[in-house]
């Protein structure tokens, strides 16, 4: 066809509505390769596409019966590479005994691709320990050479994460599909429990925990592993979780399946508003210094107005409503920082979002005490303590002002370290364990009866997460297919839609002028002031987060 005034056509082109930040500053087309553009790639700077999850999704899916993992060209090569050797692509990790990798199919493989690339570039940046699960993975993988369902586990901890950032019903599915799997090995493996399988059996309930996306099915998890740890503790100096297990004993008597509910008490109810407001007025300071941080200030923006919804909403009464009303922030201590972190591995800037995400965590705990010292803030001491160790450093005059102010605005959520800490020890000492009940040699009997109904049963109604629905077993496998289904680790499907680049909270509104850098008095938590006490909500109106 010709074209205007009788000459050639014009040559067709499709405009990149997608494309990285890199390319549209350059004013060229973006091929919209994750994780990385091919442009990008070919000038050897970082793309965009790994700040934001949210544009790592493709525009269509692969296809309507198949979990959509986020394939590119080059995970795909790495992985036919993978199968064909045998050869671990990681081997920084130091995975031993190492799984039998050529067993594995290439969607498995891909899972196991998906977590391990994440937690090989944490060590390599020296950012492990600055989240909740990276530094453990080699454990968990050394540990599932031997035992299948705590591969399982693992698997589904993979698939709920691409699950999170994809939106893909399949992809949720395939995470329901492997926890059903790692859920009745885990049932197995306690009935016969051992100093031998001990490991296994604490590496896959903890996995399976961070999964629980209901009230019932975490509770019986957690109590299960407090009891797993309990009963290891004669041979806790052998166990690849040492570590771990010295950190989580003692533990505070929380009965989390028939706990006893606490009465508030306006008194109370006025300190919790205080705990919010003071964790919002430092946001509030670390704001105008993000304003060329576009993800950092997203991050900012979305815990403000999670701890809005907290000030307004009414105060939790049962363990279970604390767990809907915490779920949101749990599942952002577990993405967020990994996200952050690989973008920008030592950027003060991140360090210090990262550490009042995990302050909030720490600042909760006196507000929901039924539940969100071991459902966030146990889990949150450690990373939080580590950005505190390298933030110090930046407080350095040889370091530019900026960099001095922002290490200085971490300043109130170093603060809680120390006072959940002494707060800790205090109700530690304040709890005494209850009378010794003559048991098994290792206590198996309560943990192994409750996973045994669960999976009996065979359903709950609709799912105890926060605006979410149950979403049915779908890849069962045919040895399991007489097994009723259980909701302990469903992937729920959505109610409402996920973030997405341009639906982000609207930045609160603030001073755009430089404020002074947070200093507290020495012996004294500042007071920010106390919101209104009237007008709440008649519920909590949970995150629209992907599970």
């Amino acid at each position: 066809m010709a074209g205007p005034g009788g000459g050639p056509s014009r040559r067709s082109h499709t405009k990149s509505r997608k494309g990285c930040k890199t390319c549209k500053r350059r004013h060229i087309r973006c091929d919209e390769t994750f994780p990385q553009c091919r442009n990008c790639t070919k000038h050897q700077v970082r793309c965009d596409y790994m700040d934001n999850p949210t544009a790592m999704m493709p525009e269509s899916p692969q296809s309507p019966q198949q979990p959509n993992l986020l394939w590119t060209p080059e995970i795909e090569t790495t992985i036919e590479l993978w199968r064909q050797t045998g050869e671990f692509p990681f081997p920084e990790l130091r995975v031993y005994p190492q799984p039998q990798w050529r067993a594995y199919t290439k969607t498995e493989l891909r899972l196991i691709h998906h977590l391990t690339s994440i937690s090989n570039e944490m060590f390599r940046n020296r950012t492990s320990t600055m989240t909740l699960w990276t530094d453990m993975m080699p454990k968990f993988l050394s540990i599932a050479a031997s035992y299948p369902f705590v591969m399982n586990s693992i698997l589904a901890f993979s698939a709920s994460h691409l699950a999170w950032i994809s939106q893909s019903n399949e992809t949720r599915n395939l995470a329901f599909h492997h926890a059903s799997i790692a859920l009745k090995g885990l049932h197995d493996g306690i009935t016969n429990f051992t100093k031998l399988n001990s490991d296994a059996v604490l590496a896959s309930s903890l996995l399976l925990a961070w999964q629980a996306t209901d009230w019932r099915g975490w509770a019986s998890l957690v109590t299960g592993t407090k009891t797993v740890i309990r009963s290891m503790q004669s041979w806790r100096h052998e166990s690849l979780f040492a570590d771990y297990i010295a950190e989580h004993t003692p533990m505070p008597a929380r009965h989390f399946i028939n706990p006893t509910n606490t009465p508030i008490s306006q008194e109370m109810r006025r300190e919790h508003l205080t705990i919010i407001a003071n964790m919002n007025a430092s946001l509030q300071r670390v704001q105008p210094y993000l304003n060329r941080n576009d993800q950092e200030i997203k991050w900012v923006d979305q815990l403000k107005g999670y701890l809005d919804r907290l000030s307004t909403s009414n105060q939790p009464q049962t363990p279970e409503e604390q767990f809907n009303q915490l779920y949101a922030l749990r599942k952002w201590l577990f993405w967020v920082p990994i996200s952050l972190l690989a973008a920008k591995r030592g950027d003060v800037n991140v360090l210090v979002v990262l550490a009042h995400f995990y302050g909030t965590a720490l600042a909760l705990e006196a507000m929901f005490p039924d539940v969100a010292s071991v459902f966030v803030a146990d889990m949150s001491l450690r990373p939080l303590e580590e950005i505190v160790h390298v933030i110090q450093g930046y407080q350095d005059p040889r370091y530019d002002t900026m960099t001095q102010t922002m290490a200085y605005l971490a300043g109130y959520p170093f603060d809680l370290v120390s006072s959940y800490k002494a707060r800790r020890d205090w109700l530690r000492q304040q709890t005494t364990e209850s009378p010794t009940i003559h048991q098994s040699p290792y206590a198996m009997e309560s943990m192994n009866l409750d996973l045994g109904n669960h999976i009996a049963q065979h359903s709950y109604g609709q799912s105890l997460s926060p605006a979410f629905a149950p979403s049915p077993l779908t890849f069962l496998p045919p040895a399991l297919a007489s097994t009723p289904t259980s909701p302990y680790l469903e992937v729920p499907r959505a109610a409402v839609d996920v973030y997405s680049t341009n639906n982000y909270a609207a930045p609160l509104t603030s001073s755009p002028a430089m404020m002074a850098p947070y200093a507290a008095p020495q012996g004294h938590a500042p007071n920010y002031g106390v919101p209104n006490m009237t007008g709440y909500s008649s519920g909590f109106v949970a995150t629209p987060i992907w599970t």
